[in-house]
């Protein structure tokens, strides 16, 4: 059972890290989308890449000519994205504590 929890525990605490570096990839994405700097070009191709196909669909939700030329979608999914973090990350690090009860070693 201990081994089952700190397995759960890993793959909770990684999945809350690969959120977060995608969260950071929207936020630079945007950023870069603000400013065009030509040396740039290649990091801003590569976060496109990244991000466009789980934007497209909030933007087809949400065009952002409704909104007067501001897009919305990077904010739409960082929201998205720390819910699931508080939701399925927590709920994954609770129950591995869970299982750890009456164990020495408690996370």
């Amino acid at each position: 059972m201990i081994l089952f929890a700190n397995f759960l525990y890993t793959t909770a605490r990684i999945l809350h890290y690969l959120l977060m570096i995608y969260v950071w990839i929207i936020i630079f994405r945007a950023i870069l989308s603000w400013v065009r700097i030509p040396s740039l070009y290649p990091v801003a191709l590569v976060l496109y890449n990244l991000t466009e196909p789980v934007l497209r669909p909030f933007r087809k939700i949400i065009p952002p000519r409704t909104l007067g030329g501001i897009d919305i979608s990077p904010l739409i999914v960082i929201i998205l994205i720390i819910f699931v973090d508080s939701v399925i990350v927590k709920t994954l690090t609770f129950y591995a504590r869970q299982l750890l009860v009456g164990h020495e070693l408690v996370l």
